[in-house]
C-alpha cells in the first residue's frame, strides 16, 4: 500500500478511508462509503492495511475511528451481499469471514490507544468495531448493538463474548438474544460507551480522550493491555477459521435468504442500495 505523508496529514490512498494524522500523533481515520459505510470484503482489507501501515509508524500514538457520511450512520454493519447466499459462495464467505475478523483481533489488541466516534447508527460490524476499541463515545441520536439475531444468523462467538466482557455476559446475553439496538442513553448507562456528545463535538471529544490516555507511559499501556487481552484474542485467531462452515449453514437455509431478502429490499426502498435479487425470489 503506498502512502504519501506530511507531518500532519497521510493519505494512504484506499477509497474509502481517509487518514489524517496530527501533530501529536494522533491518527483520524474516516471511513466514508456511502451510503451507510456497508463493510465488503474490500473495505476490512483497507481497515486492517491503515492499521498495520499505522502500528509500523513509531509517530503515531492513538487511532480514532469516525464516519465521514452524510447521513448519521458510523457503518450499517456488513454488506449484505457478502452474506446472501444466492449472490455469493462459501469460499468467498469463508474469505470474508476471516478477513473481518483478523483485522478486528488486531484492532482489539494493537499497541495504540483505539477512540470509536460512533455518530449515529452502530449495528453489527459497526458495533464490533467500536467493542474492539478501547474508548467509545456516541451521539445522542446514536443507536448501537450487535443485531444479528433479527435477520436470522446467529451473533458470531466472540463478538458477543466480547459484548460480555465490556458491559457483562448477563446483560449482554439479554440484548443479543433479542438482537435489539440500544439507545445511546442506555448505552452510557450499560457501560457500552464511555460518554454521550454531541456531534458537532464528536471528533474533538474523540481526540480529547486519545490524547489523555496517552499521557501514561506508551510501553507500559501497551504492555499492560496485551495482557489484559492476549488471551482472548488468541482464542479468538483460534476459532474465527472454524466459523464460515457453521455460519455458511444459516446462511444457505431458505428462511435466512428470505430475510435477507426482506432487509435488501427494505434499504433499496429507502434508497440506501439497489439490490438485484435472482427472479425466482422477487
Amino acid at each position: 500500500m503506498e502512502s504519501s505523508c506530511s507531518s500532519m496529514t497521510c493519505n494512504y490512498g484506499t477509497e474509502f478511508v481517509r487518514v489524517d494524522v496530527q501533530a501529536s500523533g494522533i491518527a483520524v481515520v474516516t471511513i466514508a462509503k456511502e451510503p451507510v459505510n456497508s463493510m465488503d470484503l474490500a473495505m476490512w482489507v483497507q481497515l486492517d492495511r491503515v492499521l498495520l501501515a499505522l502500528e509500523a509508524d513509531n509517530s503515531i500514538t492513538a487511532i480514532v475511528f469516525t464516519s465521514g457520511l452524510k447521513r448519521d450512520v458510523f457503518s450499517a454493519g456488513n454488506d449484505l451481499m457478502e452474506l446472501y447466499a444466492p449472490k455469493t459462495s462459501p469460499e468467498r464467505y469463508a474469505t470474508f469471514w476471516v478477513a473481518q475478523n483478523a483485522f478486528l483481533v488486531r484492532l482489539h489488541r494493537t499497541r495504540l490507544v483505539t477512540v470509536a466516534a460512533i455518530r449515529g447508527a452502530c449495528p453489527a460490524g459497526g458495533c464490533a468495531i467500536s467493542l474492539c476499541s478501547d474508548v467509545r463515545l456516541i451521539t445522542p441520536e446514536g443507536t448501537m448493538g450487535l443485531n444479528e439475531v433479527q435477520l436470522g444468523i446467529p451473533v458470531p462467538k466472540f463478538w458477543g463474548l466480547l459484548m460480555g466482557r465490556v458491559i457483562g455476559p448477563k446483560v449482554a446475553e439479554d440484548v443479543l438474544l433479542s438482537g435489539r439496538m440500544v439507545s445511546a442513553a442506555e448505552a452510557k448507562l450499560l457501560g457500552l460507551v464511555d460518554d454521550v456528545v454531541p456531534a458537532d463535538k464528536l471528533i474533538e471529544k474523540a481526540v480529547v480522550a486519545a490524547r489523555r490516555a496517552c499521557e501514561v507511559p506508551s510501553a507500559a499501556r501497551a504492555a499492560t493491555k496485551l495482557l489484559l487481552r492476549d488471551d482472548f484474542c488468541k482464542a479468538w485467531e483460534g476459532f474465527y477459521p472454524t466459523e464460515p462452515e457453521y455460519g455458511w449453514k444459516f446462511l444457505s437455509t431458505p428462511s435466512t435468504i428470505a430475510v435477507l431478502e426482506g432487509a435488501m429490499r427494505r434499504l433499496s426502498s429507502k434508497g440506501q442500495k439497489q439490490i438485484t435479487l435472482p427472479p425466482s425470489k422477487l
